[in-house]
């Protein structure tokens, strides 16, 4: 029997991995070009490479350090985050390596950094950076570094990528401070301290437009319809939009007339098309629409708590457990997020 080639599956994955290299691409440009010359440690594995180059004088390069120290990190972190993810990082911590070995001999030769105001050069060297980040790990991948522990987090806990990347990399900025000076202890703070608050406002910029595109792409939205044609709207959700509709029942206090409340969660991207839809069939129909800080469950993200188990409700059979985990009262009404 053979099997046919899954071609959409394989479409997904090439579209990934060429995502994958833009974003490795991005990071490297903004990294080599803007960061690196006027010697600002930032976060990542990247920032460990900075302290090794300039703690060695240029003798060992930033990617074979990082590059090194993810092998390390993925060893580590492999039962964790799948294999998938292994596979996708050490793609991507490879691209890194190679684009940073190429890129940085090319701006450190020049005479002096491509963009001399270290103030504008850092901020737009985080801009692409984070931009990159957030490019890459949307695509399921990762370009190493500090983003495998963040990786972890993610998948045990619903604590934000870019919050963890932030609390990693602040003790990877301080180290900065220890890197070779010649003159006094005073002379050192002087000097070093300015390029650690480069380093963080940095870490803070790549982690917050990391965060940017990942939740841009992940940002639910919720609809409130009144209509008229509910039927058709809700009928027309399902259809072409592929979301589920919750419809309740409601009463216009000025009228006293009984209307039909339907209630929609979808991806923010979707909020056009749903527009799309209720207007081409009721244009007098009353829209609410709010942003909704998560959604879980099918169709959206999963909800990643673990939960304790009591003594009570361990030693009972599972059905048991979950009766009193969970008991059934008849007051509280149906769950309208099942439906």
């Amino acid at each position: 029997m053979t099997v046919k080639p899954k071609y959409d599956s394989l479409f997904h994955n090439a579209k990934d991995y060429i995502f994958i290299i833009i974003g490795v691409a991005l990071y490297s440009f903004g990294f080599c070009a803007f960061i690196l010359p006027h010697e600002v440690v930032m976060g990542g594995l990247t920032g460990v490479g900075t302290l090794v180059y300039y703690a060695t004088d240029g003798l060992v390069p930033v990617a074979v350090t990082g590059y090194a120290c993810n092998l390390t990190l993925l060893a580590i972190a492999f039962k964790i985050v799948g294999i998938t993810f292994v596979k996708r990082t050490i793609f991507g911590a490879t691209v890194v390596a190679i684009m940073i070995g190429w890129m940085q001999p090319l701006f450190m030769g020049l005479s002096h950094p491509l963009m001399r105001d270290i103030t504008m050069s850092v901020v737009l060297g985080g801009f692409l950076c984070g931009v990159g980040v957030g490019t890459i790990f949307i695509h399921n991948g990762s370009s190493g570094g500090t983003d495998i522990v963040a990786a972890m987090v993610s998948k045990l806990s619903n604590v934000s990528i870019g919050r963890t990347m932030i609390f990693t990399d602040m003790t990877i900025v301080s180290c900065a401070i220890f890197l070779p000076f010649d003159g006094t202890l005073e002379q050192r703070i002087e000097v070093r301290l300015p390029l650690i608050v480069y380093g963080l406002l940095v870490t803070y910029i790549v982690s917050f437009m990391t965060d940017m595109i990942i939740n841009t792409n992940r940002q639910a939205t919720q609809f409130i319809i009144f209509s008229r044609h509910w039927q058709k709207i809700a009928d027309a959700i399902n259809s072409e939009a592929h979301r589920g509709v919750t419809v309740m029942d409601g009463m216009g206090w000025y009228s006293k007339h009984e209307v039909k409340i339907l209630l929609v969660w979808c991806r923010k991207i979707e909020s056009v098309t749903l527009f799309r839809i209720i207007k081409s069939i009721d244009p007098e129909a009353f829209i609410a629409q709010s942003k909704a800080n998560g959604v879980y469950g099918k169709g959206f993200d999963t909800f990643k708590v673990k939960l304790k188990k009591s003594r009570q409700t361990s030693a009972l059979p599972p059905h048991k457990a979950s009766e009193a985990a969970h008991p059934y009262r008849p007051d509280q009404g149906p769950n309208l997020a099942s439906d």
